[in-house]
């Protein structure tokens, strides 16, 4: 870990937001993706300050004709975990292009299908606008205007009854390709997305293994590049599938990475599976897999609550007994939610620069609303990824607040408390306890 003389141009930005998914990958100035969204809300006390995560993205964003813009949202999948807010961003902001799964659909025509959360309903029913506006722009002889674009990642063979059925080509995406478009605008040679999953032959399986994975590559002008693994909330059989595929086919120059986000928030599935016996068994071909395609200086991140220190059977991740594995084959993991200060978290900045690809630490990220302000008014370099890292930052800021607010609960019980209630536990409170909205 270092630091340089300013932010880089591009990077990515993994907000402290609890056990979920709240991933930014700013391209440049103008091009910013998001992938999922945690949003975290008040608790039952109207007193209580709001971390308003959207919000403070939106502030962030370029503004193109006067509103905020964001290039691109990514659903990996529709857990609540990783699309909370979404209606919210989707009220304050002109969202270029969607990139979602075939999942919904199937999920939406599967009357036993796990019931969707309110903002993934309001994910489905944008994405079904947009491909109504996608067609019929196409009917026309046309292409569809930024705010009415869709990528379909992935092949259902229940296509034909799915409201995607019919889209041209241009406007899906499968297992194999790479995507260096992000709402009409071409950045090839700085940006790539790589696309790794979802697989057809899991259409129908849990909503986590259908999750949107992706290899991302960033690269500075002077040719530097840093690669990030997205695998959404997989767990070990998928991923396996993932590096058989892209060893098998060559492609192993896709599965290098200098930071991995833990899959499913630090899960003990990713490495661990149940015996004959019933207990948890060891999975070294993961550990391997990952170990062999780290770059040097490797970084893994855990979008989670604060590890555990002990895991107890049943409970949600984080678990203590995957972030032990991890360390034994990163040079670095961290935890968003206790990164720098637990107490008041700081985003995990990754930058790509001439310098490489690292993690950015210190004053840099403390004065990141600074550097914002100056580079913004100047037109410098790196000023929409000082601006994110800034917005970022008030986030974590902003937590003491809220677990002040409730002395009776510590901060990773009202995360875990969230997780619990997001993710339909049978012990979950009726209204959720940090986040929710």
């Amino acid at each position: 870990m270092s630091e340089s003389e300013g932010l880089p141009a591009r990077g990515v930005v993994f907000w402290p937001v609890g056990t979920g998914d709240s991933t930014t990958v700013v391209i440049d100035d103008l091009v910013v993706m998001q992938v999922d969204l945690h949003d975290m809300a008040k608790a039952d006390d109207d007193a209580t300050p709001e971390v308003a995560v959207v919000d403070r993205l939106v502030e962030a964003l370029p503004l193109v004709d006067g509103a905020p813009y964001l290039a691109t949202f990514v659903l990996t999948h529709a857990d609540m975990d990783h699309c909370l807010g979404f209606a919210d961003l989707l009220d304050k902001v002109t969202i270029g292009e969607l990139w979602s799964t075939p999942r919904l659909w199937r999920e939406y025509n599967d009357p036993d299908a796990p019931d969707l959360c309110s903002d993934a309903i309001a994910f489905r029913e944008e994405s079904e606008r947009r491909i109504t506006a996608t067609l019929e722009a196409v009917n026309a002889g046309d292409v569809p205007a930024s705010g009415n674009r869709i990528r379909v990642v992935g092949y259902d063979d229940e296509h034909s009854s799915h409201a995607y059925d019919g889209l041209p080509d241009e406007y899906l995406a499968w297992p194999g390709q790479s995507v260096t478009v992000l709402d009409g605008h071409e950045r090839a040679g700085v940006f790539e997305a790589f696309i790794h999953a979802p697989f057809k032959d899991d259409a129908a399986a849990a909503r986590n293994e259908t999750s949107l994975s992706m290899q991302v590559t960033l690269t500075d002008e002077s040719g530097v590049d840093g690669k990030v693994l997205l695998f959404g909330d997989l767990a070990h059989d998928t991923i396996m599938k993932i590096f058989d595929y892209s060893e098998y086919h060559d492609r192993e120059q896709y599965l290098a990475w200098d930071l991995l986000l833990a899959p499913h928030h630090c899960s003990k599935k990713v490495m661990y599976k149940k015996n004959s016996d019933g207990n948890d068994q060891l999975q070294m071909d993961v550990l391997n897999a990952f170990e062999r395609n780290a770059r040097s200086d490797a970084t893994i991140v855990c979008s989670s609550a604060v590890f555990p220190g002990a895991d107890v059977d049943g409970q949600n991740p984080p678990h203590q007994m995957a972030a032990d594995r991890y360390a034994e084959i990163a040079d670095d993991v961290i935890c968003t939610m206790s990164w720098v200060d637990e107490n008041a978290p700081s985003p995990v900045v990754f930058g790509v620069d001439a310098e490489g690809p690292r993690i950015i630490v210190g004053d840099l990220v403390k004065s990141a609303d600074r550097e914002a302000a100056f580079e913004l008014a100047a037109s410098a370099t790196g000023r929409r990824f000082a601006a994110i890292t800034a917005a970022a930052v008030a986030v974590g800021n902003a937590i003491p607040r809220v677990v002040a607010a409730t002395p009776s609960a510590t901060g990773p019980e009202r995360v875990q408390a969230a997780v619990t209630s997001d993710r339909g536990g049978s012990q979950a409170p009726d209204a959720p306890v940090g986040f929710g909205r």
